[in-house]
């Protein structure tokens, strides 16, 4: 499983599209949420709070990665469980200067197969 979200940038007047990076994840926080939360929902969590840990690592003019930082929240009223602790996942990105758009690509992780019986 690798997940991808796209959010919208908002150019400044002559600064790169590479400066608006922070500003576009404050600006859809719970969006980033509902992204990062696909990673863990065969855990039963969600994902709250997120922010950008440091800036941005660019290989490239309009790529490289960035390291989220979030709460994971495990929460099941029926059990008398509200667990959170804070996680950090790096996520690589892609600014796309003729869209204006910011795409993240979340990490690769496997998806467990069909056990033999």
């Amino acid at each position: 499983m690798q997940e991808t979200w796209s959010l919208q940038l908002k150019e400044k007047d002559g600064e790169a599209l590479s400066s608006s990076i922070p500003s576009a994840l404050v600006e859809n926080q719970k969006e980033l949420g509902i992204f990062l939360s696909y990673y863990f929902k065969r855990e039963g969590a969600v994902v709250e709070q997120v922010l950008l840990k440091e800036e941005p690592e660019f290989f490239t003019e309009n790529s490289g990665q960035l390291i989220l930082e979030f709460d994971l929240v495990h929460f099941n009223d029926c059990l008398a469980i509200h667990e959170q602790k804070r996680e950090e996942l790096k996520v690589d990105f892609l600014i796309d200067p003729l869209t204006m758009k910011l795409i993240l690509k979340g990490p690769y992780w496997p998806e467990r197969g069909m056990d033999d019986i």
